[in-house]
């Protein structure tokens, strides 16, 4: 029933309510997980009925799809500045590790919402897996592409882009579990020695 009615009246949404939506299912999932929130809390969150709520999103499977999406535009944009903020190509593989402390010491951090809703969902939602993988891939990508500035190397390089991507994901685990951000410092420390020792 509540799929039929997202597929005829989807356009009759307001772009305002449903980014109120998304909000609110965002800050929930992420507050207190995906399996625990209802679409029933994010109706009263956002204020819509439960009706208006289904017009905008067809099912919970495609409401977490959508915070997900936001979610990894979010990240790109500010992991994209905080790398063009910096000249040296080292030093532009190294602001990742400062991103990460910035956002670990937000008093909302639990983790990487990709990894949270693939522990979650990830099991029984193809969909939800699918996308994050694809966030995963798109951000080893970009730190080869980091990588590939920093050794001319093919190969090497690509070691390199594994080795400091998986120290980037272990850093975000740990921070959640620990609640603190040091696990940024010492996963950045770790990556200046793995590139120095590629570079030399």
């Amino acid at each position: 029933m509540h799929a039929s009615e997202g597929t005829h009246v989807t356009s009759t949404v307001d772009p305002q309510t449903r980014t109120r939506i998304l909000e609110v299912a965002d800050a929930l999932f992420y507050a207190r997980g995906f399996q625990s929130v209802g679409m029933d809390d994010i109706r009263t969150g956002a204020g819509v009925s439960l009706k208006k709520l289904y017009a905008a999103f067809a099912g919970k499977e495609q409401l977490v799809a959508a915070v997900l999406a936001g979610r990894h535009a979010t990240w790109e944009h500010g992991i994209t500045a905080a790398v063009a903020a910096q000249d040296a190509p080292r030093d532009r593989l190294l602001a990742m590790y400062d991103f990460l402390e910035q956002w670990f010491a937000d008093d909302t951090f639990r983790g990487c919402g990709f990894i949270n809703a693939f522990g979650e969902l990830g099991g029984t939602s193809p969909a939800v897996a699918e996308i994050a993988r694809d966030h995963k891939d798109s951000f080893q990508r970009f730190v080869a592409r980091l990588a590939a500035d920093v050794v001319a190397d093919v190969e090497t390089a690509e070691e390199l882009a594994a080795q400091l991507a998986l120290l980037a994901e272990g850093a975000q685990t740990t921070a959640a579990i620990a609640g603190d951000a040091s696990p940024a410092r010492h996963a950045r420390r770790a990556a200046a020695v793995l590139v120095d020792a590629a570079t030399h």
